[in-house]
Formats: structure tokens, C-alpha cells, sequence
């Protein structure tokens, strides 16, 4: 039996990719040497090496994709994945998912994958398990039906706050999630803005991670805010926050935080850097119940912000953000769609969401022509 992530060439196993940035070229198998048919089933036969064209040879020296790139997607951010699917000029593939009165979830492939490259687009946003489910209930399907390569793209990685043991007796939870997910068939992940960078250590696959700040930063760099104030809302932010400044020529702050040790709720204490008579933007990755970032601005606007925006890249939004935003004194909340918002749109007015479609559109294009994807990291 092949195991994934390989082909069968005339007796003799050799590997079908060798990741997104290969350290070499790879090397022919002898049966190649031999000038023997090493063509893709359907494709035109090459039989003398000898009268290859120099493209031909450097086409499969380097390992570029030879496959057909398959794009799906759950019922978790189907806009997405169309918008990723117009970038890349390719339909959206044919499968049927839906549910058992149960709530069992059926899936099925209704067009031949085998030998394909397929990329999966399914965050594990609300409601987290069942679309966790679905992910690795799709991987099964086209594991055994004999894709070439299968990467689950997860623009928001839901469980990545469990991380570590952080009280006694807990769970690692992110790294359990990232077993299930190799165990049901991932040859490789693409996702964004983890909630720490060594979660990509989690998974024993090949693991691209994305950053949406190339995203923010260009809609902030054209508002024509003038001179603002990058504000990370706790010390842990700090990295990113200083990276966002320094991207926009701005000044840099940071809110000393502290969380009850019996309710786990935030408690500002200290705000640390000028923001008196700003405009301060308030940068993080995931906003949840908004309770850390609505009490940061609060602190901001005591102490004299003129303006205060606040962005995210991961906005997840669970009851009760949106009143506690509406009530709050940001004039503004960027997220990315890295989660779909439709019904927050229609309750926040203040909400604005960017698209990540075109970053994670080329960042698929690059790992399936087994190109560099270093350029799209920040």
C-alpha cells in the first residue's frame, strides 16, 4: 500500500512533494535514468530522457506540481473559500456534506481526487467541535480516496489558547487538536496567526503560518489617521504590537494587565507609554467576549486618548462582545474574515471586516507549485 504523499513510478517509491521551500532538487528515479514512461496517467508519454527540452528537466528535477490543484470547503466559511477560489481562478470542487438527524455528519467527493493536490478551507470557528468534525471527517474521505496530498487550510485554529499547562491536572488541548488532525489524514496545514508561533510545533507535518498583518497594516496605512499609537492591550502582545508600529511609523504602548485569580477577568492597571491627545489602535489577535480590549480602551480614554481604534485578526465575537463594543469608546473594530460575521455585521456598526482571501490564496498557489512561501510572512 503507497502511503500518502507518495507515487508509484514503474516499481520504485519516490517522494510526490518535498514541502513548500525544498532544500535540494530531487533526483530522478532509475527508471527515469532509463528513459522509461514516467508520465502522469493521461499525459503525453516521455520515453527518452535524452530528448527532454530543458524546461521539461527542470520541471521534474525541482519537483513542481504536476498534479491539479482541488479546492473544498466545509460549512464553516464557504465565502471564503469562494473568494479564495476566484483568486486562484479554479471552481470550488464538487462534494456534498450535511447532517444526520443525529447530527452525524455525511460527507461525499462527487468528482474524482485521485492523484490531486487538495486544499481543504475549513476554520474551527463557532460552534469549535462540529467544525472540527467536519475537517476530519473530509480528510477521511479524501485520504481514501486517493489524493496525492491533502492540506487543511485553517485560517483560525480554534483550542490554540490551550496551549500549555498552566494550573494542575488541564489538558494541552491545541496539541491534541493538532494529532487528531494529522491522524485523519494531513499531509501538511496552512493557517493564520496562531495564538502562540511554537503551536506549529503541535504538528508532525509541514506547518505554514500565515500573518494577517500585512492586511491591517495596509487598511491603517490609507486612512490617514496621522501620527498614531500602536497600543498592545496585555505584556504578551508586546512582540506583535512593536512590529505594527514599526511597519507604520508609529509610537509604541503597553497596558500592564492583571486577571483575577478567582474570576480569571481582566484588570487594568497601568497604561505605559504617551497617549494623551492620540489616536491609539489597540492591536490583538483574538477577540472573544471583548472584555480584555473594551477595558484596555476604557483605560486609554481615562487617560486622555483622543481616538481609539481597535483590531484584531481572529474575531470570534461570543456573547456578550458586541454589546460590550457598542457600549465601549472604541469608535472602531477591525477584524479579518478569518471567521465569518455576517450577524455581527447587522448588531455592530462599528465593525469592519477585512478579507484574507488574496494572502491565503497565494500562500495555496505557492505551496502547490512548491514554491517559496516566505515572502507572505512577517
Amino acid at each position: 500500500m503507497v502511503g500518502r504523499g507518495q507515487v508509484v513510478r514503474h516499481g520504485t517509491l519516490a517522494p510526490a512533494f518535498e514541502g513548500s521551500n525544498p532544500s535540494a532538487p530531487a533526483t530522478l528515479s532509475d527508471t527515469s535514468r532509463a528513459g522509461l514512461d514516467t508520465s502522469p496517467a493521461g499525459g503525453p508519454a516521455i520515453r527518452d530522457v535524452g530528448a527532454r527540452t530543458a524546461k521539461e528537466v527542470t520541471r521534474v528535477s525541482h519537483g513542481m506540481a504536476k498534479t491539479e490543484l482541488r479546492l473544498f470547503t466545509g460549512s464553516a466559511h464557504p465565502l471564503l473559500a469562494q473568494e479564495i477560489a476566484e483568486f486562484l481562478c479554479v471552481p470550488m470542487g464538487q462534494a456534498r456534506l450535511h447532517r444526520f438527524a443525529d447530527t452525524e455528519v455525511s460527507f461525499q467527493i462527487d468528482e474524482n481526487i485521485r492523484g490531486m493536490d487538495v486544499f481543504i478551507v475549513q476554520p474551527t470557528s463557532r460552534p469549535v467541535d462540529e467544525h472540527l468534525m467536519e475537517l476530519c471527517i473530509m480528510m477521511d474521505a479524501f485520504r481514501r480516496s486517493s489524493a496525492a496530498r491533502i492540506t487543511a487550510v485553517i485560517p483560525y485554529y480554534g483550542y490554540a489558547r490551550q496551549d500549555r499547562k498552566d494550573k494542575p491536572r488541564v489538558p494541552i488541548s491545541a496539541k491534541l487538536v493538532a494529532n487528531l488532525i494529522v491522524a485523519a489524514g494531513a499531509d501538511r496545514v496552512l493557517t493564520m496567526d496562531l495564538h502562540k508561533a511554537q503551536i506549529q510545533a503541535f504538528f508532525d507535518i509541514p506547518t505554514d503560518h500565515l500573518f494577517a498583518a500585512p492586511v491591517i497594516i495596509d487598511y491603517l496605512s490609507r486612512q490617514q489617521f496621522g501620527k498614531i499609537t500602536i497600543v498592545s492591550p496585555d505584556a504578551g502582545g508586546a512582540e506583535r504590537a512593536r512590529a505594527y508600529a514599526k511597519r507604520l511609523g508609529a509610537d509604541l504602548a503597553i497596558i500592564d494587565k492583571r486577571r483575577s485569580s478567582e474570576t480569571g477577568s481582566a484588570e487594568v492597571m497601568n497604561v505605559i507609554g504617551d497617549i494623551k491627545g492620540r489616536i491609539c489602535v489597540l492591536q490583538d489577535d483574538i477577540i472573544d467576549t471583548a472584555g480584555t480590549i473594551v477595558k484596555a480602551a476604557q483605560a486609554l480614554y481615562d487617560q486622555g486618548a483622543e481616538r481609539i481604534i481597535a483590531c484584531a485578526v481572529h474575531g470570534v465575537l461570543s456573547p456578550p462582545a458586541i454589546d460590550r463594543i457598542n457600549a465601549s469608546p472604541i469608535e472602531r473594530l477591525i477584524v479579518t474574515n478569518t471567521i465569518p460575521h455576517d450577524a455581527e455585521r447587522a448588531r455592530c456598526p462599528k465593525l469592519h471586516v477585512l478579507s484574507v482571501a488574496r494572502l491565503l490564496g497565494q500562500a495555496i498557489r505557492s505551496i502547490h507549485e512548491e514554491t517559496s512561501v516566505s515572502s507572505l510572512f512577517v
